[in-house]
């Protein structure tokens, strides 16, 4: 991020991809106001363009690889 613009928010369950419906993981902040939020297999997609057009992107996607204890099964 360049500063220019304020800190983002955390993405949540609550996001979703402008595209499918999906959980969103990375938004795409547009140099001309306004945000794009997509799920992770859609933000591969256009994350290059929309970066080459000046927006900032904000991605969340290695949560995806994350795991918890709660996940694993294991206390």
């Amino acid at each position: 991020m360049t500063g220019a613009l304020a800190p983002t928010k955390p993405l949540t369950a609550l996001d979703r991809c402008d595209r499918c419906g999906a959980q969103a993981y990375i938004r795409a902040i547009l140099p001309v106001g306004g945000e794009l939020l997509f799920c992770a297999h859609h933000g591969r997609q256009h994350v290059a363009a929309l970066r080459a057009k000046g927006a900032e992107i904000q991605d969340e996607s290695a949560r995806l690889h994350e795991t918890s204890p709660s996940a694993s099964g294991k206390r």
